[in-house]
């Protein structure tokens, strides 16, 4: 996710490297790289344009202290300007109604029935609602089973009628069914369209009208880069969203979509997909991606999806253990189990300043735990419990019942033992290193 743009305003920052001061020679010839690095991203023109002359005005009218570089100084201009251009600050949804009733819209593909089960999910889990998902897309084939799958996965449940084709009937039908059952949220997944699609479009702003919704979301693949932009001004014009989804961000895009499609359709993005998993659905914050383009990390957000996957007492009695020295297979295992839900591996890494820029050449499998997670499966409940009892015999067992070798069995082992005496370390320091209590044998 936006690696080349990265790289490409890295290397521009470099242009003012050992400059004594800004001049507008200099900012010049370095902006005139970053709009280059913008345009070759699929920024809108006219939004790379705009943006370098703000930036340039900006820049221009600073005095440069002499504690900060030029470099420095541009960065920072760069940054809040990046941060201002996607909409300066986080916005949430805003869900008054009872129901409240959120309407998904976009194209064909963009993956609207994902990210409305997505946001069930969400929404679920982290504000404590009672979503109900709404099968409207009457169209695509298999949309409505592909919706009852992933409300059977987040146990959210599906509002659908077979037979009927009326997607403005069902609506509306989910509706009652709401406020029949207590459900707080209604999710209305539409059915996915052209914008050049007439009568598509009278349908779904036919649905608009007939169920009022809290909010309107645009879903956009954010792959699609530039087209994307000119795809939400068309929905917009219709439809009159509130905010954006984009979608896949956590692939090879530009980065385009992301840093235009505020200023072009005068709209927040709100939701951002990270990844495949259900739970791989972020809060848009404008100035931490502004942090990852200039590749400052993100470590905000990276301690906030620990936090979500962190349980207080799960932690004290994992913290007991560790300083007692008896952190076994099944604690690792439950470690395990936690850093998957957080995410892709290599978007994790990437929110750590300093490391994305490491490791954008690396393939780094989302599967790499499963021949861990097979090696310890494949040890008896007792070995799990008394890693020291795994002598020569129980590994060579525990290698064939895993489809490893001995070496990988003894090469974990070793890692776990490290791992063990360093968190028992870590566990035993006093208050105030680490913050963390000292328990006493």
């Amino acid at each position: 996710m936006f690696e080349n743009l990265s790289e490409r305003l890295e290397r521009s920052f470099k242009i003012l490297k050992g400059e004594g001061k800004i001049t507008e020679v200099n900012v010049a010839e370095t902006l005139k790289d970053v709009r280059k690095a913008l345009l070759d991203a699929d920024v809108n023109y006219k939004v790379a344009k705009s943006f370098t002359d703000t930036v340039k005005e900006k820049a221009l009218g600073q005095d440069v202290l002499t504690s900060v570089r030029p470099s420095q100084l541009m960065v920072k201009i760069v940054h809040d300007e990046l941060a201002s251009l996607m909409g300066g600050e986080a916005v949430e949804l805003e869900l008054k109604g009872r129901p409240s009733v959120i309407l998904m819209s976009g194209l064909q593909g963009s993956g609207k029935t994902t990210m409305s089960g997505k946001l069930a999910l969400m929404l679920k889990n982290k504000k404590h609602r009672r979503p109900l998902l709404a099968a409207c897309d009457v169209y695509r084939p298999a949309a409505i089973d592909q919706l009852s799958v992933l409300g059977e996965q987040i146990e959210v449940p599906v509002y659908k009628e077979e037979g009927n084709k009326n997607p403005i009937e069902i609506a509306q039908n989910a509706i009652k069914e709401a406020k029949a059952k207590n459900y707080d949220v209604v999710i209305v997944d539409t059915a996915g369209r052209l914008a050049v699609d007439e009568q598509m479009m009278q349908e779904i702003a036919a649905i608009k009208e007939a169920v009022n919704p809290d909010q309107i979301l645009f879903v956009v693949d954010s792959m699609t880069g530039q087209d994307a932009v000119n795809t939400a001004k068309e929905f917009n014009d219709r439809l009159d969203f509130d905010g954006v989804v984009l979608t896949k961000l956590d692939g090879d895009t530009r980065g385009g979509a992301a840093l235009s499609i505020r200023t072009v359709v005068s709209k927040p993005i709100m939701f951002v997909g990270t990844g495949e998993k259900l739970e791989a659905l972020d809060v848009f914050h404008p100035a931490r991606m502004a942090d990852r383009i200039l590749g400052m990390g993100d470590i905000v957000s990276l301690v906030e999806r620990a936090q979500e996957q962190f349980d207080e007492e799960e932690a004290r009695k994992l913290t007991k253990k560790l300083a007692r020295n008896q952190f076994d297979f099944n604690d690792f295992l439950t470690q395990i189990a936690q850093i998957k839900k957080m995410g892709n591996i290599k978007d994790l890494m990437g929110m750590i300043p300093g490391v994305g820029k490491q490791i954008k050449d690396l393939d780094i499998d989302d599967n790499a735990f499963k021949s861990v997670e097979a090696i310890i499966y494949s040890m008896t409940p007792y070995e799990r419990s008394h890693p020291d009892a795994i002598n020569g015999s129980r590994r060579q067992r525990i290698a064939k019942g895993s489809g490893t070798n001995i070496q990988e069995v003894n090469r974990l082992l070793k890692q776990f033992e490290q791992t063990r005496k360093m968190m028992k370390n870590v566990a035993n320091m006093p208050m105030g290193k680490m913050g963390m209590p000292k328990f006493r044998k």
